[in-house]
């Protein structure tokens, strides 16, 4: 009985410590895109790759916060659905055959299971 006492206790005190420390909310950039450009405009996100080609991102769907939450990626063959899907730390944009992780200004664009190309974000 006692030693139940005890880990409640140290539980409520944990739990306590763990809701007032500072830590400081996530940048935007961490979390998604964000864009300020109308809905259906590609001229915002453009991302500049490696193998020399450029992917721009058309939105379909932002957030309140102005977070594209779905997009069509525009490739040599036309656009692909892609849509935000949540992560710890950076973004990934997904859709079929195709994602895209990244980290603020920088990417990686998978096409497939086995071909990659790395990426940064250009705003216009």
């Amino acid at each position: 009985m006692r030693i139940r006492f005890c880990y409640t206790i140290a539980g409520i005190l944990s739990l306590g410590a763990a809701l007032s420390g500072n830590s400081g909310p996530a940048a935007a950039a961490d979390l998604g895109l964000i864009t300020k450009a109308p809905v259906g405009s590609c001229t915002e996100i453009v991302f500049t790759c490696e193998n020399g080609h450029q992917y721009p991102l058309c939105p379909r769907a932002v957030s309140v916060e102005g977070e594209v939450v779905t997009a069509s990626l525009l490739t040599g063959r036309g656009g692909v659905h892609v849509r935000h899907v949540p992560m710890g730390v950076g973004y990934r944009y997904a859709g079929r055959g195709i994602w895209l992780d990244g980290f603020r200004e920088n990417a990686l664009l998978n096409f497939g299971k086995h071909h990659q190309v790395a990426c940064t974000i250009a705003h216009s």
